[in-house]
């Protein structure tokens, strides 16, 4: 099993998870995060510091469609292993749903 970030991470993007991750699995794009799931150890220790909600074991079903964009996005976006700013609005976002074609492919800035 591998924790994946999901659509609840768009145009939120909090990284309160980057904090925690002790082997620095999380990947920055333009309004969203990824985590690489062959670095995941499994610990679980982001998914309860997330406050949006977006973190989720690929276990579950709601997860099935983020694993292969996690994947995807951690080998072309930059690895972060610090805390940023949130977009101002991230509060606006948090649980606003179909957000999904509102997710940019562009790599963000650790």
């Amino acid at each position: 099993m591998t924790y994946v970030v999901t659509e609840n991470c768009i145009k939120c993007k909090y990284m309160d998870c980057v904090e925690v991750c002790p082997v620095d699995c999380f990947y920055v794009g333009e309004n969203m995060l990824v985590i690489h799931p062959d670095e995941c150890i499994d610990c679980g220790v982001c998914e309860p510091e997330c406050p949006a909600e977006a973190i989720l074991p690929d276990s579950d079903d709601k997860a099935t469609p983020w694993v292969e964009l996690n994947r995807d996005f951690a080998a072309s976006w930059p690895n972060i292993t610090r805390k940023g700013e949130p977009p101002a609005d991230a509060d606006d976002w948090k649980d606003k749903p179909d957000k999904r074609a509102l997710l940019s492919p562009e790599p963000g800035k650790p």
